[in-house]
């Protein structure tokens, strides 16, 4: 009956040397696709070996053989449990340092020359005999120093590995928990297994870890069949989803909200978990009171998102993705949040610079003319009348001489803020160079534009700037034109309306004169 026992046993345990040989077999060939392969394929050779190393000594008929295949046995199972625990260390998305994993190795190797030198020290087996009245040759050991040490070490390694896996659990995704649940129970199977054993309440004094882990490989290709354990590490996904600068939402194929990122909790501090589930619209109207203002149902949509943060407007480029199945279906979208805060006001910077007048931030001269010739040919084709007024400071210079170059600045700033009080959004006004100003006025006769002209000296002369407490008058003088005939261009104009400035100012200057083709 003893025999029939060991048989089985010896079984069992070659069972499990071949699984883990095919978990090796299958790693290797596969190696390119899967995290961590070069640590999986040392792990499983090693509990290859153990296993063979175990089932063979049980196989063994004298004492010399059993020790032998002790020590075979020892090639791989003292290194195993480093192995295994670098295996989950590279799970979770961590690394550790050379000298920490070389540390890993050294009680291991120390315990391999103990077990292949102990007939010298006695060190790890005090000492080795045959059970007595057995009907088949079984190895009976009295444990040494050295095999505290190695029980301890190998206990500590499967124990970390189970903890740092637990620890994962709340981090981990529901669809990927079924390989988390796999990992913590290869560890933990053959710790509490080992741990039996050491209490010496196994049947037969037999090592169970060896048939236990036939049960864990087993586990292993179930895993890898069913969620395609290697080849995704979800953990490790994880972290590098969490790390993200970038803020990333999850979507169902529902739009209602699965995940998001710490980047994405960053940019929107009023998302919160509680929030999963909804959909996305619900949750834009309860932090803006508006739907959520992006369409998401279109791949590869970029626009721009302005939103309040910490007091400050900020911008995000939004990016939209699908998700799809294996079967091609969508089943979900991913929304992609970047910062481009910054760079959207650089090119704020850069267009202020490229349209508008640094100082009095009205368009520039460029922008004038290329504006103004589109209102110039709109109102040709139409039939429709365009007014020019040209006009500037008087006695600029003496402005400048007197007061100095900042309060010229701050005349022609204030002579631009007066003008602006009387000017409709639909005319374009410009500094058309120094003291210099121009107005194009669509759709208004040389006589409208001649009273609106009027009314804008009249505003200049009633409201003096004010400087160093007193009151500096400043005047302009205005020449008027307007289109007369289809063969107008916008550069004849403005060259009408510089002879009636011309005119203006020979009349005494703070005066209005309007360009006519036959002026009376």
């Amino acid at each position: 009956m003893e025999e029939s026992h060991i048989n089985a046993y010896i079984t069992l345990v070659t069972t499990s040397a071949v699984l883990n040989v095919f978990l090796c077999l299958y790693t290797y060939f596969r190696r390119a696709e899967i995290p961590s392969a070069k640590t999986f394929i040392l792990y499983t050779a090693a509990l290859s070996v153990y296993a063979f190393g175990y089932a063979i000594g049980l196989a063994s008929n004298t004492l010399e053989q059993m020790k032998f295949w002790t020590v075979v046995e020892y090639m791989g199972m003292p290194f195993s449990a480093s192995l295994g625990l670098l295996l989950m260390i590279q799970y979770t998305g961590r690394f550790l340092s050379r000298k920490m994993t070389t540390a890993l190795f050294v009680i291991p190797s120390v315990t391999l020359i103990m077990v292949a030198t102990n007939d010298v020290h006695h060190l790890f087996y005090k000492k080795v005999w045959l059970r007595e009245n057995s009907t088949v040759p079984v190895m009976e050991i009295a444990a040494g120093q050295w095999y505290v040490v190695h029980g301890a070490f190998t206990f500590s390694c499967l124990l970390c590995a189970c903890l740092i896996l637990i620890a994962q659990w709340r981090h981990t995704k529901e669809t990927y928990r079924r390989q988390l649940f796999t990992l913590i129970t290869s560890q933990l199977i053959p710790m509490v297994g080992a741990f039996v054993y050491l209490l010496g309440l196994t049947p037969g004094g037999m090592d169970p870890v060896p048939v236990l882990m036939c049960i864990t490989s087993a586990m292993y290709i179930w895993a890898i069949l069913s969620s395609r354990l290697l080849t995704i590490v979800p953990i490790a996904k994880d972290s590098i989803f969490e790390s993200m600068r970038e803020g990333v939402i999850v979507l169902d194929s529902s739009n209602r909200l699965v995940d998001y990122n710490k980047a994405l909790q960053l940019m929107l501090p009023e998302l919160d978990m509680g929030m999963i589930g909804q959909k996305m619209d619900d949750i834009w109207i309860n932090l803006s009171g508006n739907p959520f203002p992006l369409g998401n149902d279109k791949e590869g949509l970029h626009q721009d998102l302005y939103w309040q943060l910490h007091g400050q407007t900020v911008c995000y480029q939004v990016r939209t993705s699908y998700v799809h199945n294996k079967g091609g279906q969508t089943v979900g979208s991913l929304i992609m949040l970047i910062d481009i805060t910054e760079q959207r006001f650089l090119q704020e910077q850069l267009k202020q610079l490229a349209y508008f007048d640094g100082l009095t931030k009205i368009y520039n001269r460029t922008q004038f003319l290329h504006h103004a010739r589109k209102l110039l040919t709109n109102a040709l084709a139409n039939g429709q009348p365009l007014s020019l007024i040209l006009f500037d400071i008087d006695h600029f210079k003496r402005i400048n001489d007197t007061y100095g170059h900042e309060t010229g600045d701050k005349a022609i700033v204030h002579v631009v803020s007066i003008c602006n009080r009387y000017l409709g959004q639909d005319m374009l006004f410009a500094r058309y160079g120094g003291e210099e100003f121009v107005i194009a006025l669509p759709e208004m006769t040389l006589a409208e534009g001649k009273q609106l002209a009027e009314q804008l000296r009249m505003a200049l002369l009633e409201h003096p700037m004010e400087w160093d407490g007193t009151n500096i008058t400043i005047t302009s003088s205005f020449g008027i034109t307007s289109c007369q005939n289809p063969s107008d261009s916008l550069e004849s104009l403005l060259r009408d309306a510089d002879h009636a400035l011309y005119q203006s100012k020979r009349n005494g200057r703070n005066t209005v004169f309007a360009f006519t083709a036959n002026p009376a």
